[in-house]
This record gives structure tokens, sequence and C-alpha cells, in this order.
């Protein structure tokens, strides 16, 4: 690919040959090689332009640039933002992938993951081969890629979907979040779907949002870069998300007008499984369970069921999709032998910690157990918080190490007990993690909720610089096989 194929339909102002042949896009000078395109990107912290004349004696075939940089021997574009430049030019460099397939946007402040769970549990139950771009990575078949961002850059946003489209997949289902939209990361292409959950306050201040209304802003560019949006009318804020809309609607809630609705929820209570069932009623009729807890999971479930409503499936599919959905490190069971029930969860503040026990506290266990810690380098405040609202919440509250990062885990655990001396909630201080889970599994009653909480879909634990490996999941089952609880595998 030459130079003047890369740049084909892009608005841009060239100095210098077009006719160079191209080996790769950059955006990291470092990485710069013979032939490559390098994008300054301008960020928070360093302005890449400064970098334009090491990229250019790297070999760089082309440098494109949205400010003046001094002259450098090779070819310039210049753009009006380069953020934008770099998504336009990772989809031509990558075939425009998503012209070869069905690519849905999931935006708003809570439930983006579980949607987008939950979109591929019931597209895959009807054997339609679907990709995941998200928080807890790349999804494509069986392979897992950690990715560092909910919505990675564009050029990483392209590569993905390129190797979905390889692999097969027919659908792509991709987080997209309002700093993914403001920064450009999903320009290049058009979403044939996008939903919207809900809206409230967060990722305000420092180098995300200024107010709510730019958080808002950018949560509705997603209505102006696809086809249809699938729309929760159960949420205030729908009617601002959709003010300058270019796409069809459809929407989905409780509420009488909503085109999908939800009736009759009623939550489901058994040793390893919470959940919650439901009747669908207009555009869809039939009755579903999801084997995720809480009310919150039955828009999750609405607005998956609203976007592949629109693809070729039954509802056979959808609730053998939604019965088996499986969120790693979100509210996830882990198989025990014993009558009670294990779940890993990300819950690592006091916001989310509330969400989620309060959320199980409404299936009455015998007890709620609540094990947790707090990351280092981090504000005390949050821990106090914690503290305090495990102990408010939960039967028993089990302290431990999270990522204690450069800090004295033991400082932490007293930071905690701050809070929790402000409750009247039991708890006990148990420092090795390993050690606090075997903790809850051997001191399991009938009838528990066990929440080990904080590590989520975290396969490691940082400390004083380095990251161990540490997945809770291995760890139970570890556990429970060397105290004969499970058989020996072969």
């Amino acid at each position: 690919m030459t130079i003047l194929e890369l740049l084909e339909d892009m608005p841009c102002r060239v100095t210098g040959s077009t006719a160079a042949s191209v080996s790769g896009i950059v955006y990291d000078s470092r990485k710069v090689k013979p032939g490559s395109v390098f994008v300054c990107l301008v960020g928070s912290k360093t302005d890449s332009h400064v970098f334009a004349e090491q990229a250019a004696k790297a070999g760089a075939a082309a440098i494109v640039t949205q400010h003046d940089i001094p002259p450098v021997p090779c070819t310039e574009i210049r753009v009006k933002d380069t953020r934008e430049a770099l998504a336009f030019l990772s989809a031509a460099w990558f075939g425009h992938p998503a012209q070869k397939m069905k690519v849905i946007g999931v935006t708003g402040t809570k439930g983006k993951t579980t949607c987008t769970y939950m979109i591929h549990s019931i597209l895959e139950s009807a054997g339609i081969s679907t990709g995941i771009i998200g928080t807890i990575g790349t999804v494509i078949g069986r392979q897992l890629i950690p990715t560092s961002n909910t919505t990675p850059e564009s050029y990483d946003i392209q590569k993905f979907m390129h190797m979905m489209v390889e692999a097969g997949c027919k659908v792509c289902v991709l987080e997209a979040s309002s700093i993914g939209l403001r920064d450009h990361r999903v320009d290049g292409f058009t979403f044939d779907i996008g939903l919207f959950t809900n809206f409230s306050e967060d990722h305000l201040g420092g180098n995300e949002h200024k107010d709510m209304r730019e958080y808002m802003a950018c949560k509705a560019l997603l209505f102006r870069k696809c086809r249809l949006g699938v729309i929760n009318t159960d949420d205030a804020n729908w009617k601002g998300i959709t003010a300058e809309h270019t796409c069809s609607l459809t929407t989905y809630g409780f509420g009488e007008t909503a085109q999908l609705r939800a009736e009759n929820d009623r939550l489901i209570s058994k040793p390893g499984y919470l959940g919650i069932e439901f009747d669908l009623c207009g555009s869809l009729q039939g009755h579903v369970c999801i084997d995720i807890p809480g009310k919150f999971n039955v828009y999750n479930a609405l607005g998956a069921v609203a976007v592949c409503q629109q693809f070729d499936i039954t509802l056979e599919n959808i609730q053998k999709g939604l019965d088996t959905v499986k969120v790693k490190g979100r509210v996830e069971p882990v198989p025990v032998p014993g009558n009670y029930t294990l779940l890993i969860d990300y819950a690592h503040n006091a916001v989310s910690m509330q969400n989620i026990l309060t959320t199980l506290r409404q299936y009455h266990p015998n007890r709620l157990v609540c094990m947790f810690g707090a990351g280092g380098n981090r504000p005390k405040i949050r821990r106090y918080e914690m503290g305090e609202m495990s102990g408010n919440l939960a039967d028993l509250s089990v302290i431990t190490a999270d990522n204690s990062r450069d800090e004295d885990v033991m400082n932490i655990l007293a930071d905690i007990e701050v809070g929790l001396h402000k409750t009247s909630g039991k708890y006990v201080v148990i420092p090795d993690r390993k050690e606090a889970i075997q903790y809850c599994l051997d001191t399991a009653q009938d009838g528990d909720v066990i929440v080990l909480a904080g590590k989520g879909h975290e396969m490691y634990q940082e400390i004083k610089g380095v990251k161990y490996p540490f997945d809770e999941r291995k760890i139970v089952h570890n556990i429970l096989t060397e105290e004969g609880k499970l058989p020996l595998q072969s």
C-alpha cells in the first residue's frame, strides 16, 4: 500500500511524495521503522509532535501532524485532528474490517460490560460467531487478549476487528466509552447498532470530563455514528443522549411506551445460582432467566435482547444465551461443592461495594460474607469508605490484601479498620489473600453468599512494582482440591 492509497477519501494537505510504500501505522515514536507512517498524537502529558524529527531519522515514510513542526526529510500529512486521522488511517490499513461484519457499540455509565457479554452469549447460542472489545479484554473465539482501556486506541480496534474477520466472526460487540468516543477511537467506520444503557455521574475531573454536560455530549456521539440506536427510555437522560441523533431508534424498558418491555420480574435463589427471571412483552413475547443477580440486570438483558432482535435468531437462542451468560469478574459464580454460593466481583470502591452488597442482600442469604482489600498508592478515604460500607451491609467482612503496590499491606488494612470501627459489623483480618479465601471456604455455612471483591477479572496481584499471577478461580479450585473436596484431575 502506498501513501496515496492510504490517504484515499481522507481530508488532508500533503507536502512531499505520496508514492512511497507504507510498512505500517505507528503512533509511538519508539516503534517507527523504515516505511512507517508516524501519527503525532496530542496527549494530556505529551505532544508527540516533538518526536517528528526522531521518527523521520528512523525512516518514517510520512509524518501526520495537526500543527507546525520543523522541516522533516519525508512526507508531511497535515490534518485537522491527528486522533481522528489515526482512526481513518488504521481502518484503511487493515482493509476496513467493519465493512465485513456487523459492529455493535454499547455506551452508558453502567452495564456496558455485562450487556456486551449478554449479546455475545445470545448470538453465539444462535451460531453467529461474535467477538468482543471491552473492559475485560478482546475476545476472539477462545482467545482473550488483555487491553489497557475499555475502548482501546483506534489502531488497536481496527487490528482486533481485522483479526475477528480473519477468524470468521460475523459480529463485533464493542464497549464505546465516553473517552473513547471523545478521542475519536471509534471513528473511521459506522456502527450498525448503538445501545444506550443508562447515564449517571461518573468520569468527572482530571483528564476525563470537565462536567456532566460534556460527559453526556460524548456519550451522545455514538448515536451520530450508528444506523440504529437501541435506547433505555426508563432512564431520564435518554432524550439528552439522543437529542442530535442521526440514526433510527428503537426502545426498551419497563415503561408502557417502550417497544420491548419487561414484566413480572422475580429473583431466583438457590445454592450456586443467584439470578432473576421476567417476561418479555411488546416486540417480543416470552419468559427468560438470567444467571446474574439484581433487578438492574433486567435492563441489561432487555438491551441485549433488543439488539439481538435485529438478527435472525429465535426466542430459544435468547433464553439459552441469557441463562448461560458468564461475565468474568462481574458477580461471577464459582462452582463449589457446599450448600452455599461463592461469587467473584470487581467491586473495588465504596459505591460499587454498596451496589453489589445491596443486590445480594435482596436474596436473603443466611450470611453475607464480603472479602476485600484496597489498592495501595490511592487515597486513604477510599479505604475508610469501603470498610464502613462493608461493615454496614455484610454480616462478616474478611479484610485482606489487594494490589498493595508500594505500600505495606498492614497499613492499608489498618485504614480499612478505621471505617469498620464506625459500624457494628463483625470482621477478621487475614493479610494473605489466598489464606483469606481459604478461611471463607472453610467457614462457609449453608445458605451463605460469599463475595470475593476487588480483583474481578484481574489475574494478578501488584506488589512493589511486580505483578504476580493470581487467578481467584484457580486459587479456589486448588484449595478445594487440596482439601479433598474436589476430585484430583488426571
